[in-house]
């Protein structure tokens, strides 16, 4: 199997320079700045309360079915 360079030739690639660079002008301009995302919107707090506490609940009983289990055997 044969490995290609993948990085385009700076003779024949269109909108590079002779040197492989970009010529001036030729980028789009920088993304705005972060006050220019959209509204405002907070989360509704409250919402962690049932993972936090259903999640170490399963553990435990996954935990005990196999203590039990290995107790029976």
């Amino acid at each position: 199997m044969t490995h290609e360079n993948q990085d385009p030739d700076p003779r024949t690639a269109p909108g590079l320079d002779p040197r492989g660079g970009v010529p001036t002008g030729s980028t789009p301009p920088a993304e705005g700045s972060m006050s220019e995302t959209g509204p405002r919107h907070d989360p509704p707090r409250g919402r962690a309360k049932g993972p936090l506490i259903a999640i170490p609940a399963v553990v435990a009983l996954v935990a005990a079915f196999f203590l039990v289990y290995a107790l029976l055997i």
